[in-house]
């Protein structure tokens, strides 16, 4: 039996909060298949198609999949944060480097496994994650350009994950990938300077980046099912929270200043989905998305994010 020092290692090692941003993305994604109508009743065509259990499989592989990825990276990472972050769990001897590989391993294969459960293009989706997921964590991160580009894929997954609650809707509705891709990459590059401090023409493309998917966002009011009105006060909250931290690390891009921005960033996913959420779904069904930001943030008081 694990004890309670043991078992809380284990979820640092699983950044819990971090989770709760990969729950919203699959909520997002649910709303834009339209499984869920504006009025947040079941639409008419997607009412005997939809089921909770299929959403909290859903859920339950998003967990696996994201969680495997961060314990995976902190697992190829063991030896750089033995010397610039000895207090995580596998520096701190916590956990052993063999139990992160056992862990990680094992939540990517509940991921994928429970994603077959949807469909077929479900576990297909969840299979190519998990695929880029370890591409990032032994690989790609080490790359300026890559390593944003391929942790951005592995988010725009996961909404198309959440999408393909209804499989036809994923080849309608691909390109919503985009701007998880995009904001995440714009993330990523800001994290370059965690530790040692960073660079300003980085932290200024990276302001670029998350301003190009506010206006992308705005850009969904040309879909018809998309009711921009109603996602506006999400987009304006999503933006005051995110660009003022952005802008004041890429002025002094001090470490301090970028894992606060870093951490709001990631906290933030919330509110990106929750702005995508209440347009295709309504204020209410983004108000519900937008609850589980409050609660990412008490969990990351005592887990870290980054």
């Amino acid at each position: 039996m694990l004890s309670r020092e043991r078992f809380r290692a284990f979820l640092e090692l699983m950044r819990p909060a971090n989770i709760i941003t990969a729950h919203a993305d699959i909520l997002a994604g649910v709303a834009a298949s339209g499984v869920i109508g504006t009025s947040n009743e079941l639409t008419p065509g997607g009412a005997s198609e939809f089921r909770i259990l299929p959403l909290l499989v859903l859920l339950l592989s998003t967990t696996g999949l994201y969680g495997g990825g961060v314990v995976l990276n902190d697992v190829f990472d063991a030896r750089l944060d033995a010397k610039e972050r000895p207090e995580r769990a596998i520096p701190s001897a916590r956990v052993t480097r063999r139990e992160g590989a056992i862990l990680g391993g094992s939540l990517l294969a509940i991921g994928v496994v429970s994603a077959f459960q949807i469909s077929p293009l479900s576990g297909t989706l969840a299979g190519a994650m998990s695929g880029a997921v370890i591409l990032y964590d032994a690989f790609s991160k080490h790359h300026a350009y890559w390593g944003p580009l391929n942790m951005g894929v592995c988010r725009g997954s996961n909404l198309l994950l959440g999408i393909s609650i209804l499989p036809s809707r994923v080849s309608e509705l691909w390109f919503l990938a985009l701007l998880p891709v995009i904001y995440i990459a714009a993330i990523t590059i800001m994290s370059h300077g965690e530790v040692r401090g960073g660079d300003r023409r980085k932290g200024f493309l990276a302001i670029a980046m998350v301003s190009l998917v506010v206006a992308g966002t705005l850009s969904l009011g040309a879909l018809e099912r998309y009711k921009v009105l109603i996602a506006f006060p999400f987009i304006f909250l999503f933006s005051v929270r995110v660009l003022p931290p952005f802008i004041r690390a890429a002025c002094k891009p001090q470490p301090e200043k970028i894992r606060n921005a870093v951490m709001v960033g990631v906290l933030s996913l919330i509110l990106f989905d929750a702005m995508v959420a209440a347009g295709f779904s309504g204020w209410r069904y983004g108000l519900i998305v937008l609850l589980l930001y409050p609660l990412s943030r008490q969990i990351a008081k005592y887990f870290a994010v980054t």
